[in-house]
């Protein structure tokens, strides 16, 4: 008798779900191309990376299965995958903060102009993220001769004598790509900001003021903020994903392998791993590890925003 009642109940729950999909069909109609795009793209590619990085794959045989020698030899054997670690969480605990910090601090400024200069300064805060020669212009300011602008302008005020090799010294390899990344980093999290801050219900300020609010930060922290939690975390997964997938700027800066490893990153070991050397397995074991990361991260910051404004 009770398994029937259960059944019954599966069964109600099913018509119950087909019938909401028939009154909906318009709207998963319209759903239907993305989730597609998203399945085939993103999705089933995870899925099948991490069944790969369980194999030795290096596309001209078929991948063999070798269970967890991949993760094994990472963890144990890898040295410079150290290295690549410890480089990437130093870029992401400098850089992701910073840069969400920044990106939040100048759109609530900016917030504050008329209409058309604050179209202006977004544009301008917005324009390093998508210049696409903009390491040509930091390899002419940290090159490493004394025609190099800031080797020139410490020579001229009597800082140094003899200009620095910024990009070949490993002392200095990692401070020249946090700088280069923090230009480079108000990029959507900044816009989503902005549109965030224009969202905000005017009539909130005024009903906050009656019941107390004295000042700006309390109006950030009590109404502001809350009132923008989606942009919030939209832009912490923006940051977080950026910081942890640092490659492009170590690659056009210091080169690639640079200089005893010391602008090496996660995303970059998987770049030689998966497009010089052709060992997917192992490279499908980096991006998995670095994937876990990410995912880790991610579940904490949104821990950590559930609780802005209480």
């Amino acid at each position: 008798m009770e398994a029937n009642t259960i059944q019954l109940k599966k069964l109600t729950k099913r018509q119950l779900l087909w019938k909401d999909i028939k009154q909906n069909k318009h709207n998963y109609i319209l759903m239907a191309p993305f989730v597609i795009l998203f399945m085939t793209f993103t999705v089933i590619p995870v899925f099948m990376s991490l069944g790969i990085s369980f194999t030795y794959f290096n596309l001209l045989e078929p991948p063999r299965f070798i269970g967890l020698d991949n993760y094994m030899k990472l963890a144990l054997e890898d040295e410079v995958f150290i290295i690549a670690i410890k480089n990437t969480l130093i870029l992401a605990v400098v850089t992701g903060p910073v840069s969400y910090l920044l990106a939040f601090v100048f759109a609530w400024l900016i917030n504050e102009l008329g209409p058309k200069l604050r179209a202006f300064m977004t544009l301008v805060f917005y324009a390093p993220s998508i210049s696409g020669n903009a390491f040509l212009m930091w390899l002419l300011i940290f090159s490493g001769d004394v025609h190099g602008y800031l080797n020139a302008f410490l020579i001229r005020f009597g800082i140094t004598d003899n200009p620095i090799l910024w990009l070949k010294n490993p002392q200095y390899i990692m401070l020249v790509i946090i700088i280069v990344q923090l230009w480079l980093s108000l990029g959507v999290s900044f816009l989503a900001f902005i549109a965030g801050l224009q969202s905000v219900d005017k009539t909130l300020y005024e009903a906050g003021a009656i019941d107390g609010i004295k000042n700006r930060w309390q109006e950030l922290w009590f109404i502001t903020l809350p009132s923008m939690k989606p942009q919030l975390l939209f832009g912490a997964v923006m940051q977080i994903t950026t910081s942890l997938a640092i490659a492009e700027v170590s690659m056009q800066l210091v080169g690639f392998p640079s200089v005893q490893y010391a602008g090496h990153t996660i995303v970059t070991h998987l770049i030689d791993y998966g497009s010089t050397r052709f060992d997917l397995g192992y490279a499908s074991a980096i991006a998995t590890i670095l994937f876990l990361i990410m995912m880790t991260t991610n579940l904490v910051v949104r821990a950590i925003l559930r609780k802005v404004g209480e």
